[in-house]
């Protein structure tokens, strides 16, 4: 029997689910910028990304979003860096029918949306 060593995806995932909110969006603003940070999460000034980071708790649509956008962040920025992240967040992604991640996070119904950009986020990863 071997042991199979886990997928990178699944730590950054832990550690999304693990973190204090206001810690991850402190992070998650450090890995792609308050700007995008600010889109993904719906709101159109960045001082509720701070306000988040400091313990302000936008609705739990948002946490969702921004859990799920922070797992994928983590792991494309420990695998290419945090422009790299901020790159794949706002192109236009072939897998995703052109449209970026950041969008389909935003705009779309998280339980289509997520696994979508999840599974992009894979395909990604396992490129590089």
């Amino acid at each position: 029997m071997s042991i199979q060593l886990p997928r990178p995806e699944l730590k950054c995932h832990d550690e999304a689910m693990r973190l204090p909110f206001p810690k991850l969006a402190g992070q998650l603003r450090e890995l792609l910028g308050a700007r995008l940070v600010a889109y993904i999460g719906s709101v159109k000034e960045t001082r509720a990304v701070r306000e988040w980071a400091e313990g302000r708790r936008p609705s739990e649509d948002v946490v969702a979003r921004l859990r799920l956008a922070y797992g994928i962040a983590r792991c494309i920025a420990d695998s290419d860096g945090p422009e790299t992240a901020q790159a794949w967040f706002q192109g236009l992604n072939p897998m995703l029918d052109d449209v970026s991640p950041a969008r389909l996070l935003r705009e779309g119904d998280l339980d289509v949306a997520g696994p979508a950009v999840r599974t992009a986020e894979r395909h990604f990863l396992a490129s590089g």
